[in-house]
């Protein structure tokens, strides 16, 4: 009996102890596989718990951080948060329970289509039920913020990201969807020491090298659907492939493209909370990646343990070393019976890695040099950008890579379509556990291409992402059709980047390797072809051209490289968002004058304004 009263006595003592006491529950990571709730006739039943929890971004044993996160009641906490999957006509009652002891503001539990304003407070240790149709199919999300947060904007503003409470909200059509996967984004960051941030930054709960793999054969369909759940903008590029984008959404809205509107794109740019359902053909084997094209998010210094940009790994050969954060693998293995149908009689080309005399804001000056003659380029010569590679559609070029550079690179060929060992992404290029190495310092490397399609496209390194890509080490490829020629004098190619001191925190946007761009010559009333690239390490950079106050118009004519279809090669007023890792090209037919090419940072920000004079 006495032992019995013990134990009714500290039973009762527990249920009463302050939550401090209580030890947070470890997340588990979602894979979205499996979705949560219980069906009841027509009625998803779903009970959600919002309570603190350990998140252990790169693995167990990694380093970890408390967080609040969603749990279905009974069970573990996940990251990203269960995953609600129902059919179009389903019913659902979704109720959740703050066990928290703040107040965190709901969105998402409303049908498809809603609007930003459903959404709801709850109070700390209150529940709320929400019973409402599903609505639309699409792609959504739904999540749970602070009261009164405001996500950060800007590298400056210290008071961190919080976008690790939220998770997908998926409704099928009637008949169902063919099978996809879901990959979420979420971030979480805190201040640490000056100039830097405890990231954890995570797909389906976790940082590279620790993100799933993802398996195909050759000749298979992969379509995933991705959602940003966090608060900054992600360009989400695919090594090796275009894939089709098939619909954009929100939190509370999605549509689906018309499929004359579906675009071939190599890097997608994913703002604040967006959706994105997308698919592509696994047709060539070997490793490939699909990750944020920020480099912030992709370096050592992404991990929850990083130290900085001198964190350890940055030149380090193993790819689960020299990348951290935003990044998965995908993994295409040959079909029975697949060939690669082989190549014969390929150009050769020599192209040497370089650094030179300090310029600008950036501690060190690289440069990517094309061998032009039979003479070997200067030791300490460079070119910002790196030497424009002209290349003809089919034709095989082997370019072999020279690094005469005191530290290891890759250069990665960006937007091609070529073989894996080629890719450019040191011990992760290649097929299985075959890979490419990274280029040792006084070595060299063989990367055949063969590209299938003419177009604008990017060459840049793949190592050491921040300080190579702001000191210099990037360049444009330009693939034209056999028969043709690129003419400068028609054909203008412009170069968006950084010249930065990343540890320091200083940069400026550089065009064509210049602050001061230089003007350009248009015969009037002619066609002329404007290709841009972004290769910035972060940002959006927006483009306008203008006569006085006015908007010129511009035919658009590829995105990514890829030459956009008749329904989409319209004209429309000159003004477009580029993404780091994009390139567009257009037509413009000008009429004599004097003409403004403004570049935006960011949307809003005029950086540089270049003079366009027709004659």
């Amino acid at each position: 009996m006495r032992v019995h009263l013990i134990s009714l006595l500290a039973a009762g003592a527990a249920a009463f102890l302050p939550r401090a006491f209580d030890a947070p529950a470890t997340v588990v990571p979602n894979d979205n596989r499996a979705a949560a709730g219980r069906m009841v006739g027509d009625t998803l039943v779903v009970e959600l718990v919002l309570d603190s929890a350990v998140w252990y971004p790169q693995g167990p044993g990694g380093p970890s951080v408390v967080v609040p996160a969603f749990a279905e009641a009974g069970h573990a906490p996940q990251i990203p948060a269960p995953l609600i999957r129902v059919r179009a006509g389903t019913t659902i009652r979704a109720t959740i329970r703050n066990a928290l002891d703040s107040t965190y503001v709901l969105r998402g539990f409303h049908a498809r289509p809603g609007a930003p304003a459903d959404s709801a407070a709850l109070q700390g240790g209150a529940s709320r039920t929400f019973t409402f149709a599903a609505g639309a199919p699409g792609t959504y999300l739904y999540d749970a913020l602070p009261q009164g947060y405001v996500p950060p904007r800007t590298v400056q503003d210290r008071r961190g990201e919080r976008e690790h409470a939220a998770g997908a909200f998926i409704i099928d059509p009637l008949g169902g969807s063919p099978p996809d996967r879901v990959l979420v984004i979420n971030i979480r960051a805190d201040s640490a020491e000056a100039g830097a941030y405890r990231n954890a930054l995570a797909i389906n709960g976790l940082s590279w090298p620790h993100t799933e793999r993802f398996d195909a054969l050759t000749g298979d369909t992969v379509r995933w659907r991705v959602i940003n759940a966090s608060a900054r903008t992600h360009p989400m590029h695919l090594h090796g492939f275009y894939f089709s984008v098939a619909s954009r959404g929100s939190p509370h809205s999605d549509s689906l493209l018309p499929a004359d509107q579906h675009r071939l794109m190599v890097t997608e740019t994913m703002d604040p909370y967006t959706t994105m359902a997308m698919s592509w053909v696994a047709s060539r084997p070997g490793n490939w990646l699909f990750h944020c094209h920020l480099a912030f998010h992709v370096v050592p210094s992404a991990r929850l343990d990083g130290h900085g940009h001198a964190t350890p790994g940055r030149h380090s050969p193993r790819a689960e070393e020299h990348m951290a954060g935003l990044v998965v693998g995908i993994r295409v293995h040959p079909r029975p019976g697949y060939t690669d149908g082989g190549r014969t009689g390929a150009e050769r080309r020599r192209l040497f890695v370089q650094e030179g005399r300090r310029r600008g804001l950036s501690p060190r000056s690289m440069g990517f040099v094309l061998q032009r003659d039979g003479r070997e380029p200067a030791a300490d010569s460079i070119e910002i950008p790196g030497t424009p590679l002209v290349l003809t559609r089919g034709v095989p070029v082997d370019v072999t890579v020279v690094n005469r550079l005191r530290e290891a690179a890759a250069i990665h060929w960006h937007g091609l379509e070529l073989e894996s060992w080629s890719d450019g992404v040191a011990g992760w290029s290649g097929l299985d556990t075959t890979v490419a190495p990274a280029v040792a310092p006084a070595d060299s490397f063989v990367a055949r291409l063969t590209v299938p399609r003419a177009g604008t496209f990017i060459y840049h390194t793949h190592m050491n992402d921040v300080e190579q890509l702001t000191s210099g080490l990037y360049g444009a490829i330009v693939v034209v059709e056999p028969g043709q020629r690129f003419d400068p004098a028609i054909d203008h190619l412009t170069v968006l980047s950084w010249d930065g001191d990343a540890v320091r925190g200083r940069a400026q946007i550089l065009v064509n390797g210049d602050s001061l761009p230089k003007e350009i010559a248009v015969r009037a009333g002619e066609p002329h072809r404007l290709r841009f690239v972004n290769i910035g390490p972060a940002g959006v950079m927006r483009l306008e051209l203008m006569r006085d106050s006015a908007l010129v118009q511009w035919r658009r004519l590829a995105l990514d490289g890829a030459t956009l279809p008749h329904a989409q090669a319209i004209v429309s007023p000159a003004t477009h968002r580029l993404a780091v890792g994009q390139t567009a090209d257009f037509e413009v037919r000008l009429a004599p004058g004097r003409y403004a090419l403004t570049y935006f940072h960011n949307r809003t920000t005029p950086i540089r304004t270049q003079t366009i004079v027709a004659r």
